[in-house]
C-alpha cells in the first residue's frame, strides 16, 4: 500500500451540492475545479447513477468525480467509485471549500483530520481512513457573527469572482502537479505563500542648474572675458 505522500492521485473528488439553487455557491468549489480539469483535458461528466456521482474518464486511471449525494455523505460516492476500481485511500485526492483559509488561498495535505468539514468528514468514514489527500480551497470565515451556513451557501460576489477564478485554476494546476509527480512535490509549490513583489529603489539624477534669462541674476555664472572686450 502506497504511502499518501508517495501515492499519484487517481482518483479526483471535487466535492459540492448537487442542483441548479447550489452553482457557484462558496461550498460547490470543489466542482468548480473539477469542471475545470475536465475542461482542460477535454472530458465529459456522465451521470452514474449506480455510483450516485458524475464521472468522467480519459480511458485510463486518472477518474474525475463530482457526488450528487450531497455534502453531508460525498463520502458514499467516492467510495464507491474508489472502490470499483480499487483504488487505494491514498490515491484518491479530495478538492473542498475551507473556511479557515482566506479567499484565494490553497492548502494541500497528504492525510489528517477532517478539521470539521463534513464533506471530508463522509469521504474519511466511507474510505476507512483519514490518509486521504486532500486540497483546500480559501472562500475565508462568515463576516462578522454571520452563521456558517448561510457563508458557505451563499454565493461569491461580483468583486470576489476574478480571486476565484484565479484559485480554481490554481488549483487545477496543483491536481495536475501532484498526478504528475507526487503529492509532496505539490505541496513544496502551492503550499508556499507568494513573495511580494521586490521594490527597486532607483537613485534619482540630480538635476542640471537651470539657467537664468535675467542678466541681473546674482546667482547666474560669471562669463569669463574675451579679448575683444575692453
Amino acid at each position: 500500500m502506497p504511502s499518501p505522500t508517495d501515492a499519484l492521485p487517481r482518483l479526483i473528488a471535487g466535492l459540492g451540492n448537487p442542483g441548479r439553487q447550489y452553482e457557484d455557491t462558496r461550498h460547490n468549489v470543489g466542482f468548480l475545479v473539477a469542471d475545470e480539469l475536465a475542461r482542460r483535458f477535454q472530458l465529459t461528466f456522465h451521470h452514474e447513477k449506480k455510483w450516485d456521482a458524475e464521472v468522467a474518464r480519459d480511458g485510463s486511471d486518472f477518474i474525475l468525480v463530482k457526488p450528487l449525494t450531497f455534502m453531508n455523505e460525498s463520502g458514499k460516492a467516492v467510495a464507491r467509485v474508489a472502490n470499483f476500481f480499487k483504488i487505494d485511500p491514498s490515491e484518491v485526492m479530495v478538492v473542498y471549500d475551507e473556511m479557515d483559509l482566506p479567499l484565494g488561498k490553497l492548502r494541500l495535505r497528504s492525510q489528517g483530520s477532517p478539521a470539521g468539514h463534513n464533506g471530508m468528514k463522509s469521504v474519511a468514514a466511507c474510505l476507512g481512513s483519514e490518509k486521504v489527500p486532500r486540497l483546500r480551497l480559501g472562500i475565508g470565515a462568515a463576516p462578522g457573527q454571520g452563521r456558517a451556513s448561510g457563508h458557505v451557501l451563499g454565493k461569491f460576489s461580483s468583486s470576489e469572482k476574478p480571486l476565484v477564478a484565479t484559485m480554481v485554476a490554481a488549483a487545477a494546476d496543483c491536481v495536475v502537479q501532484a498526478a504528475r509527480a507526487g503529492i509532496e512535490p505539490a505541496m513544496n509549490k502551492f503550499n508556499t505563500a507568494p513573495k511580494p513583489p521586490s521594490q527597486k529603489t532607483t537613485k534619482k539624477k540630480p538635476e542640471p542648474p537651470v539657467e537664468s534669462t535675467n542678466g541681473d541674476d546674482q546667482n547666474a555664472p560669471e562669463r569669463k572675458s574675451s579679448s575683444s572686450e575692453s
